[in-house]
């Protein structure tokens, strides 16, 4: 949507562009095309600075408004912003929603036929749009940098700049390339945002994007509203469904899994169970993934069970829990992938199920990748992060956001930690115990028949190999074998016991043993709660609370999420970029009886109240319906 300009005799011609009155009048962009009264957090602090033509580094939180910091000046500064994004999805989503809110935005992409790309390019050209996605590789080509040297461009957006390290977890090597941006436009501001991003990254970013005078703006890493949870893995399907049925009913949420294998099989396991749940991951076709996308943006309350490859495109904001049924590569990953839930500030769950066997294969294919020796130690690094963090006995988001550099005091009261405190025990015998078991067996076996030796356990196995005569034969009988896995799961995160490179779940002794074979070291270990203990959803802590909504504003929530739901299909478009939830809670709570008091809901912009004021209003205002309130009884 077209900006009025400044009035050129409210500051004198010379005045940099990040004048008060600019700022100022990006306020009232905030309240007319947004519909938000204030920024949030940093925003003030980046929009001001983009404004005034200086380049930003911009590290918020997933939901912590990072899309305002470009988006905003993109509106107020002369010209068009470029925004680089590293798939399609997104730009499809971030596009529907500006246009609901009457904002000139469009992408070009390999999704569109020749003659709409050409015009959306004539479009640019003609001054006819204030904001255009594109991805890097398509950014870089000779035609469309030929076009871009024609536009008055208002800014640069790189976003998920993040993907430009090779040490990340969504490297894209055509990131690489935008450096050139410096040389070819060096007076227009660039701005490259992330929410997951390290100091090595960091500096990384930094040094690719040409960005080394940029001001760096860095909004704590903390998602309040987000419960972190790491439960020792025991079925984790049925744990999974638990969860599901516990406190997630009728929700949208995201499942991750390693393999293609384990995806389809715990959809499928879902799908038996009643629940609504699809796959996602490379091996199905590209329509297929596409069509399992879509219903997850539409439709309310899908599960999404797939690998890493879905979800970095995801700006639903619904999402109401992320789940990890396998251990993830880093906590850069983890926290990315956690960060897809809760988007809307509403809580939400992060949930791991974590055991012994996730340990042994992370060590192993650490061990025996083909990688050099300085990536094996950074990957090394990275790794040993995460197991401390899965590891924990204190509060897990001080674990977490000091990873990221940030002190962070807990108890945070929102985390399984510090809902149920972790105890720690003297396990220098047990440990002593166990790696002894495994030198005398001769290095060559699993945790499995390790455990059977120390328990006792007279295993076909064990007598043909004559292991029942050992001095290690059955010392271990006082715990189950659940605390003996924790223990040895715990040897291998602290090193001191490693998996074999060759596979095959063989454990070694690790360069840690020696000292506590001979009794100079002291092993202390984490004793994990008892199983079915895990926080319920009416124990969430101090996190931002959700209170039930009274009766009749309940009814008048879910009318205004049907009606939602109908006008969303009409257009083709996520329910989300109507309205979000939390505007349609609001409504509910209020019950504005004007439109003027409708303005006054967050999120309701000058063009949403005048396309959908209307309906609103009548919805809000129409009588109860008896037979709906008898049925929702």
């Amino acid at each position: 949507m077209p900006v009025a300009p400044p009035d050129p005799e409210a500051a004198p011609s010379d005045a940099p562009e990040g004048t008060p009155q600019r700022l100022q009048q990006a306020r009232a962009v905030l309240k007319t095309v947004f519909g938000y009264d204030a920024f949030r957090g940093l925003q003030a602090e980046v929009v001001e600075a983009v404004l005034a033509g200086r380049d930003a580094i911009v590290l918020m939180p997933t939901g912590g408004g990072k899309s305002i910091c470009y988006q905003l000046p993109a509106l107020v500064r002369p010209g068009a912003g470029l925004v680089v994004s590293p798939l399609i999805a997104l730009m499809q989503d971030q596009v529907d929603a500006l246009r609901q809110l009457g904002v000139r935005a469009a992408f070009l992409n390999s999704s569109l036929e020749a003659a709409e790309a050409d015009a959306i390019e004539r479009d640019a050209l003609e001054g006819r749009l204030d904001l255009l996605y594109l991805a890097p590789e398509r950014l870089l080509t000779a035609r469309f940098l030929a076009l871009a040297d024609r536009l008055e461009l208002a800014l640069v957006a790189i976003d998920e700049a993040h993907c430009v390290s090779q040490w990340g977890h969504d490297f894209r090597p055509e990131y690489l390339g935008l450096g050139l941006l410096a040389e070819r436009y060096p007076d227009v501001p660039r701005i490259a945002l992330t929410a997951t991003a390290d100091a090595a990254t960091r500096r990384e970013m930094r040094e690719k994007l040409r960005l080394q005078g940029a001001r760096e703006f860095v909004a704590s890493f903390d998602r309040p509203n987000l419960r972190y949870v790491v439960v020792d893995k025991a079925d984790a399907r049925t744990q999974l469904l638990r969860l599901l049925r516990d406190e997630h009913p009728g929700e949208a949420g995201i499942v991750y899994c390693l393999s293609r294998k384990s995806v389809d099989q715990t959809a499928l396991f879902l799908q038996r169970q009643g629940l609504a749940a699809v796959p996602y991951h490379a091996g199905l076709d590209a329509a297929t993934r596409r069509t399992h996308q879509q219903r997850f943006l539409r439709e309310e309350g899908l599960v999404v069970v797939a690998t890493i490859a879905f979800g970095m495109g995801i700006d639903k904001p619904d999402v109401r829990f992320v789940v990890h049924l396998d251990v993830p590569r880093s906590l850069e990953g983890y926290y990315q992938e956690t960060g897809r839930a809760g988007r809307d500030g509403a809580p939400a769950t992060a949930f791991m199920t974590y055991g012994l066997a996730d340990v042994v294969a992370m060590r192993r294919l650490l061990a025996a990748g083909g990688a050099s020796d300085d990536v094996k130690r950074i990957e090394q690094g990275k790794l040993d992060a995460l197991l401390a963090y899965c590891e924990t006995a204190g509060c897990r988001r001080e674990a977490l956001l000091g990873y990221f550099g940030e002190r962070y005091e807990g108890p945070c009261g929102n985390c399984d930690t510090c809902l149920t405190p972790v105890a720690t025990w003297d396990g220098t015998l047990a440990a002593q115990q166990a790696l002894s078991a495994v030198a005398r067996t001769g290095q060559r076996f699993g945790a499995g028949h390790v455990i059977d030796v120390l328990r006792g356990k007279r295993t076909p196995r064990v007598e043909a190999l004559g292991h029942e005569r050992l001095p290690t034969f059955g010392v271990g009988e006082a715990l189950d074998e659940r605390r003996w896995r924790s223990v040895l799961r715990q040897l291998v995160v602290a090193g001191m016991l490693v998996p074999d490179a060759e596979g095959y779940g063989v454990l070694r002794l690790g360069p840690g043993a020696a000292a506590v074979l001979r009794g100079e070291r002291e092993v202390h270990l984490r004793r994990d709660p008892e199983r079915r203990r895990e926080p319920r959803r009416a124990a969430r802590g101090r996190g931002p609370s959700q209170p039930e909504l009274e009766p009749s504003a309940r009814a008048r929530f879910e009318a205004l999420r049907a009606w939602r739901a109908q006008r969303a299909r009409e257009q083709g478009v996520p329910a989300y970029v109507i309205f979000h939830d939390a505007s349609l809670r609001e409504m509910a709570e209020r019950c504005p009886r004007t439109s003027a008091d409708l303005a006054e809901v967050a999120g309701v912009g000058a063009t949403k109240l005048e396309r959908y004021g209307e309906d609103v209003l009548g919805v809000l205002n129409a009588p109860p319906n008896p037979l709906a309130s008898r049925a929702r009884r």
